[in-house]
């Protein structure tokens, strides 16, 4: 377009839009800017600087200049990956589990939910039914499945050779050997190839040989169990020409495109199913004229599915499920729905939802229009209305649909769908019957559940089907009641629904792409249940819970791991170890690596729920397979994975294991030695510090190993020696690690990361161990050690930093913190702050751990030197590190450190003034780091100044600062003391008055905590008006979410009482019992004990007492737990005040309220213990007869109070009074009296066996039984 006109008409625009604004706001938008929210400044700078830099990054060259990263109107419309109000830390972890999943993890969606197995237990002698997998056709699949993988590499690494020699040759080829090529080309394994390409011998041998398993018609390997390879698109419709195609043999994928390649399941719709009566290889033909093929052994793929969905079953024809509008019936009738049945089921993403509906929408707008419509539209007169010509028939299809991929022929013509003008896409059916909301990835599982009117005419199946969709829709998405009541009956009722309905239905939903952690949790948890009840009947079942729940094996979030092993070791429980195997063997040589890891896990499980020795037979067998070098490599990876899951328990099997996977070492195949040698290192990891004895068959090919290999395999080689030489004595280690060291030193150069770290851990393992001299470490390993790893590359990585530091603190403490710090001392300097941060962590640890006591005058000048250069130019937000390092520092070289205070101080006032927050907060946390040493150091002067600088900066701001200054200010006050304190403690508390209003957490502590110190040691330079607003503001604290912050509060208020009184604190007190928040409450009443405790009590009880008059239950309940807790806290002085307080207990004891009663029985129960054998037996005898009514409630809280009660009563007033009240009901007919009296009685027995016997009572001797006890008579 001309840009003079696009401005004219830009300009017209802005006109219109004034004119418009007659009827809306409008102001000088020169004046005050556009409604642009961008342009608002959304934060105020806290120092100039960030405000230039803003101003600076407007210009263009300098933005350019001073940074990489994308432009600022880029990074605005980036979608954020967490929102400002996420979570405490700014980082939320995404909802959807497949949303934080990485591609490994994510492989678990291409794997199959197989359909049930063959029970041989069940079975017993019976011959299985064909139509039912037996573990005999799970392997012949496997096998055919691996022999294709083969068969297509070798055809692809053929047809590489092929393409590279015809480069080479340069020469067009001979006609008849590009004829050859020519099939050859579609990578087809199934494909007949009678010219000779590599797939035609196979496809010979399969004519040919009878008894091969390529002929058996049922051996063709179910969908059920193909391995799906991601992104496939829908393959060729194939043509009626081509011989052998079988569609059984494609891979089905989650994201298919052609609806007919989904996979079938008894019920569904079998789109390219072979008509019955003709075998697999038969030339397809049209459906009518499929003529039978004479055949031996009848194959259950042939037969025609229940209900058709389509006239035709047919390659491609339409499926009947695909329509968006009725609710999906595909996944409803499919036994095991998998991801490849996906298209058959209705719209499950919103995605495709929408795209029906805009092309619905667009069909609609584009209808041919009606005459009406035209009547209309056009003037009555002045047109003619002309008959269209009789050979005329209009093209109702949109050219675009003519475009799609053609059915084969068979297939009905297009028909036109009736249209259902009613319907409402976006809005969902209301969820009938009280039944929680469905999200739309649910409709395809539960869209059943919206039609009602069909629920009569359904079978029991059915019904019991509709049933268990109910229940878990509201395990899944319902509330916290409907989900409990709802596993309640899936849990009771297990057996009667039958184990294949309720796991045809839950796994699948555990496969869906759109899950949550939650829902997962609740499914699994949901299984966890079910497989209690249903037992031996999950035999059938155990490979398509293992599919579902192998993945959380691996799953990053470790609880998820844990219900993952839970599930696993319940299900091999239920199934038995037999069914176990035989689910699991065909997974141990997969040709995908996934599901071999995962499957080594899950038998990882199976070993440690059913024992090692039952699996030992097994594993031996899988360790020395011959057919493949992935059941091998899977066979070792089971013996790592038991090591690292069962820890030292592996110790009396630690022979076996090793014999097992010895051979390993020495296999043929690449990776089965480097697993060999990782799970060597991880039984000897797992036996530390035992069981060398059973290593030394493996040491020799170790060691042979290390000096022949290279790369992954010595890593893993050197891996397994460094976690076998820590086991051995003295004299073998140092010698066995001086042979290693070559090796070692050689790979310090190396640049892969992986092996850097083997390389220190192993170092750190071979210098900790006993008979490594320090000086030869000093001599053969530090100069290499400290050139190759003490680089700023190391400090980049997270775990390599670790270990690095781990394997330097190590080597320091064998050769002494000298010999280290001196060498990196000067990297303190060093411009890289995540390698200074290094460095600092380092010395840190070493000097915690060593002392400074070998460290000379030049090093701690050095020393000093670098920590301060390192604490004065960080910027990073990882503060720890370096404040750690100053005090460890500081701390270890004591009063050495005293010539430098002065500069360390110097430096901290002076970063006390800086603009940023952060620095000033630094500051004042390294003055609390320090404290202790300037009183070694007789600095009080200098401490004193440092408390009136703190002093000053009380008026902080930021409230993270505020807690580190009040912090410091806590330190300086503990170490100087309060008479020596500046500023005098009589004009610093008052300032900290205010302060104990801020919510901030860290500054309620740090200022409770300095109240509390003063009031405790120095409460008499304050006057007592002071401290009672200061109870006042107390007891807000006591809302406080922290528990610290609560329990430093109740404690102030102790020491507060201690130096005013008990009086004015126990008013303010016994008012906060009348509040309605228990939290408060309960708080108020410790608050209360400890007064009394540190005044006495008799200061307390009658205002207590007193207070229980007040007719109102949460102030009673108030002060009947003050009571209890104070004679829980006073103890043995409770004998002077128990005839006191007895009345009001026995008030309390007898009130119809529960928690009277149970409040009134725990503080009978503190004061029994508090008064045992001092002579108040009266009292407690007259409360336990108020009490023991009480052993019939069945409140638990109530019901454990008293017990507790009548537990402190058999301690203060002796076993045989307790049982005296006990024997009368032992016996009673009602069963629930007998019960409550046994229980007592038990705990009698438990508690004071001894004592009971002079208190059972004296029974005559009868026939058989002998009841007298003469020598205790005697005694007596």
């Amino acid at each position: 377009m001309d840009p003079e006109i696009a401005k004219t008409q830009e300009e017209r625009r802005k006109m219109e839009q004034q004119l418009a604004s007659m009827t809306s706001l409008t102001f000088d938008t020169d004046l005050y800017g556009g409604n642009d929210r961008d342009a608002y400044v959304t934060s105020i700078p806290v120092n100039e600087d960030e405000d230039n830099l803003d101003s600076l990054m407007d210009n263009e060259v300098a933005r350019k200049l001073a940074s990489y990263t994308a432009p600022k109107s880029l990074l605005k419309e980036m979608p954020r990956g967490s929102d400002e109000n996420d979570d405490v830390s700014g980082f939320k972890k995404p909802q959807r589990i497949i949303d934080r999943e990485d591609d490994y993890r994510k492989r678990r969606l291409n794997r199959v939910i197989s359909p049930e197995r063959h029970d041989a237990f069940a079975a017993g002698e019976k011959t299985p039914d064909p139509s039912v997998r037996t573990y005999a056709d799970v392997m012949r699949e496997e096998a055919l499945k691996r022999e294709k993988e083969e068969t297509l590499k070798l055809i692809a690494k053929k047809k590489k050779q092929q393409e590279e020699d015809e480069a080479a040759s340069d020469k067009p080829l001979p006609a008849d050997s590009s004829a050859a090529a020519a099939p050859k080309r579609r990578n087809r394994w199934d494909q007949s190839q009678d010219d000779g390409g590599a797939g035609a011998g196979a496809a010979k041998k399969a004519k040919t040989a009878s008894t091969s398993d390529w002929d058996l018609p049922d051996t063709t390997p179910g969908r059920w169990d193909a391995t799906p390879t991601p992104g496939r698109l829908g393959d060729a419709t194939p043509s009626a020409s081509v011989g052998r195609r079988n569609r059984w043999d494609e891979t089905p994928t989650p994201g298919r495109v052609v609806d007919s390649d989904a996979t079938p399941a008894a019920g569904g719709v079998t789109p390219g199913a072979t008509p019955a009566g003709m075998t697999w290889d038969a030339t397809p033909k049209l459906a009518g004229l499929a003529t039978p093929t004479p055949k031996k052994q009848r194959s259950r793929w042939d037969e025609t599915p229940a209900t058709m969905g389509s006239a035709t079953p047919m390659a491609g024809a339409t499926p009947a499920a695909v329509t968006p509008g009725v609710t999906p019936v595909g996944g409803l009738d499919l036994a095991t729905p998998t991801p490849g049945a996906i298209n058959l089921r209705g719209a499950i993403t919103p995605e495709q939802y929408n795209l029906l509906r805009w092309e619905k929408d667009i069909e609609d707008r584009n209808r041919p229009l009606t005459d009406e419509e035209l009547d209309a539209m056009f003037p009555q007169e002045g047109y003619k209305i002309l008959d269209p010509p009789a050979s005329y028939v209009p093209i109702r299809t949109p050219a675009r649909k003519l475009l799609a991929t053609p059915t084969p022929m068979g297939t009905p013509l297009y028909a036109i769908p009736e249209e259902n003008r009613g319907q409402q896409f976006d809005v969902p059916k209301e969820a009938p019957g009280g039944l929680p909301f469905m999200k739309p990835e649910d409709y395809q599982y539960f869209g059943a559940l919206l039609n009602e009117e069909e629920e009569e005419k359904m079978t029991s199946d059915e019904l019991k089907e509709r049933k268990i969709m109910k229940l878990l829709l509201k395990v899944k998405n319902g509330t916290p009641p409907q989900r409990k009541t709802a596993l309640r009956q899936l849990t009771d009722k297990a057996r009667e629904f039958g184990a294949g309905p309720l796991f045809n239905r839950i796994l699948p939903l555990l496969m869906q792409p759109t899950l949550e952690d939650q829902e997962r949790h609740l499914l699994v948890k949901v299984i966890d249940r079910v497989l209690y009840k249903l037992d031996e009947l999950v035999r059938p079942y155990v490979h398509k819970i293992l599919v579902v729940i192998e993945p959380l094996l691996i799953d990053e979030d470790y609880y998820a791991r844990v219900e993952g092993r839970e599930i696993i070791s319940n299900l091999s429980k239920a199934a038995g170890l037999a069914t176990m195997i035989a689910a699991m063997r065909p997974d141990i040589d997969n040709i995908d690596e996934y599901v071999r890891n995962t499957t080594a896990r899950a038998f990882s499980v199976v070993a440690s729920a059913l024992g090692i020795p039952a699996l030992l037979p097994f594993l031996k067998a899988v360790c020395q397979s011959k057919k493949s070098w992935q059941a091998r490599h899977t066979g070792i990876k089971i013996v790592q994975q038991i090591a690292i899951l069962i820890g030292c328990a592996v110790l009396p099997h630690l022979r076996s294991l090793v014999e097992i996977i010895e051979h390993g070492l020495l296999d043929e195949n690449q990776k089965v030695r480097t697993i060999t040698a990782l799970s060597l290192a991880a039984l000897a990891e797992a036996a530390a510090p035992y069981g060398i004895e059973s290593f030394d068959s493996v040491l020799k090919p170790l060691w042979k190993g290390i000096r022949s290999h290279r790369g992954k395999v010595l890593a893993a080689f050197l891996k397994a020696i460094g976690f076998i030489i820590p086991l051995m004595d003295a004299l073998y280690a140092s010698y066995y690690t001086k042979e290693v060291m070559v090796i070692l030193i050689r790979e310090f150069q190396s640049p892969d990361e992986e092996m850097k770290k083997i390389v220190l851990k192993v170092v750190k393992q071979c210098v900790s161990t006993e008979g490594v001299e320090a000086d030869y470490i000093r001599s053969d390993i530090l100069p290499e050690f400290f050139r190759n790893f003490w680089v700023r590359r190391m400090a980049l990585d997270r775990r390599n930093y670790r270990q690095l530091v781990d394997t330097t603190v190590e080597i320091a403490n064998k050769t002494g913190v000298a010999d280290i710090v001196g060498r990196i001392v000067e990297d303190l300097k060093d411009e890289s702050e995540p390698y200074r941060r290094m460095v600092m962590e380092t010395i840190e640890k070493v000097v915690t751990n060593l002392g400074a006591s070998d460290i000379d005058a030049r090093l701690e000048e050095l020393l000093i030197d670098g920590i301060l250069y390192a604490f004065q130019e960080q910027t990073s937000d990882d503060a720890n590190v370096m404040l750690n390092g100053f005090g460890a520092v500081v701390n270890a070289l004591g009063q050495r450190v005293k010539p430098y205070l002065p500069q360390i101080c110097g430096t901290i006032k002076w970063r006390l003034n800086n603009k940023s927050a952060k620095v000033r907060q630094q500051a004042a946390d390294l003055i609390s780091r320090i404290a202790v040493v300037m009183k070694q150091c007789q600095e009080e002067q200098l401490m004193g100044h440092l408390g009136v600088v703190l002093y000053e900066y009380l008026g902080e701001e930021y409230p993270e600062v505020l807690g580190s200054i009040l912090g410091a200010l806590k330190a300086i006050v503990n170490v100087i003391g309060m008479t020596k304190m500046t500023p005098p403690i009589k004009d610093l508390l008052p300032r900290l008055t205010p302060i104990l209003k801020n919510r901030h957490e860290k500054v309620q502590e740090n200022c409770i905590d300095l109240v509390g110190r003063i009031a405790d040691r120095g409460a008499e330079f304050v006057p007592a008006r002071e401290w009672m607003r200061i109870c006042f503001e107390l007891l807000e604290m006591l809302k406080a979410h922290k528990k610290g912050i609560r329990r430093a509060t109740v404690n102030t208020f102790g020491y507060i009482a201690k130096a005013i009184g008990p009086q004015d604190v126990l008013a303010t007190l016994l008012n906060n019992l009348k509040v309605q928040e228990r939290q408060n409450r309960v708080c108020t009443t410790v608050a209360i004990a400890i007064v009394a405790e540190t005044c006495s009590p008799f200061t307390v009880l009658p205002a207590l007492m007193n207070e229980y008059r007040v007719p109102e239950l949460n102030v009673q309940n108030g002060v009947l737990k003050s009571l209890s807790f104070l004679f829980e806290y006073i103890g043995e002085m409770g004998k002077d005040y128990i005839y006191a307080v007895t009345p009001l207990l026995e008030d309390a004891l007898m009130d119809r309220d529960l928690v009277h009663r149970q409040t009134a029985a725990s503080a009978v129960k503190h004061m029994a213990l508090g008064v045992a054998g001092l002579g108040c037996e009266d009292a407690l005898v007259h409360l336990l007869n108020y009490v023991w009514p009480n052993i019939f409630e069945t409140s638990p809280h109530v019901i454990n109070a008293v017990m507790e009660a009548i537990e402190g009563m058999r301690v203060a007033l002796g076993a045989a009074i307790v049982l005296n009240y006990c024997l009368q009901g032992l016996f009673h007919p009602a069963r629930k009296v007998r019960e409550v009296y046994w229980k007592i009685y038990n705990s009698l027995y438990i508690g004071a066996q001894d004592a009971l016997v002079a208190a059972y009572p004296t029974l005559e001797d009868e026939q058989n039984n002998v009841y007298s006890r003469p020598e205790l008579m005697m005694f007596v």
